[in-house]
């Protein structure tokens, strides 16, 4: 196999994977095969253990010696330790947002509501969650602190997966449309405190939805 083609494959088997994991069709302590995904792709083990290896990183599985590879189950501490560290990066991106925002920034942050407006009433899911990256983005880009991007989204995906079983897609859907047209108007006013106080509403909606899941679902915690 030429090395553009196991990188195609490897992207694949990701991808796949990826989803699978966050939309939780895959569940937490699921054990998987190298042989059967490279079965199932009609690969070798190459690119399947490469896509592993990469969705470890992002600690989605849990890759053992001598032992079957399964789904990453939640750990309390890193979900505290996740969000904390959100917060705080967050916090500091909507002042600065509210602070620089002008039209161009009103203009795009609109953009982005506009598609998650659409992605509602088609009732797309996945791609909402994806647009929803897309706006924590855009604020990112509107308070000229772009490179705070990544640690809120490796930091926002260790705890997707709980989204997912915290309520009904099309309640989560308006919810989070809601919350971004709340933030995105204390942004364009230029009115700092309100765009941290709509922000940090936005992620404690979590509270809740963490505590009835450690509670209903604790086989999908390692502590």
């Amino acid at each position: 196999m030429k090395v553009s083609e196991r990188r195609t494959s490897v992207e694949t088997v990701f991808d796949h994977l990826y989803a699978e994991i966050v939309s939780m069709r895959l569940l937490p302590g699921k054990k998987i095969s190298e042989a059967e995904i490279a079965g199932m792709f009609d690969v070798s083990r190459q690119p399947v253990r490469d896509a592993f290896s990469r969705l470890e990183n992002l600690d989605l599985l849990l890759i053992r010696p001598q032992k079957a590879t399964e789904v990453k189950r939640f750990s309390s501490k890193a979900i505290t330790t996740a969000r904390f560290v959100r917060a705080a990066v967050e916090t500091r991106v909507l002042q600065q947002a509210a602070n620089l925002c002008r039209q161009e920034g009103t203009e795009l942050l609109q953009s982005c509501l506009d598609e998650q407006r659409e992605a509602v009433i088609s009732k797309k899911y996945d791609h909402f969650r994806s647009l929803d990256y897309v706006f924590h983005e855009a604020l990112c880009k509107v308070g000229a602190a772009d490179f705070a991007f990544d640690v809120i989204s490796s930091n926002k995906a260790k705890v997707d997966r709980l989204c997912v079983l915290g309520m009904s897609r099309d309640e989560k859907m308006d919810q989070l449309l809601e919350d971004h047209i709340r933030i995105a108007k204390m942004v364009s006013n230029n009115d700092e405190q309100g765009a941290v106080q709509a922000g940090m509403l936005h992620l404690s909606r979590l509270d809740s939805i963490i505590n009835t899941i450690q509670e209903e679902n604790a086989d999908y915690f390692d502590d």
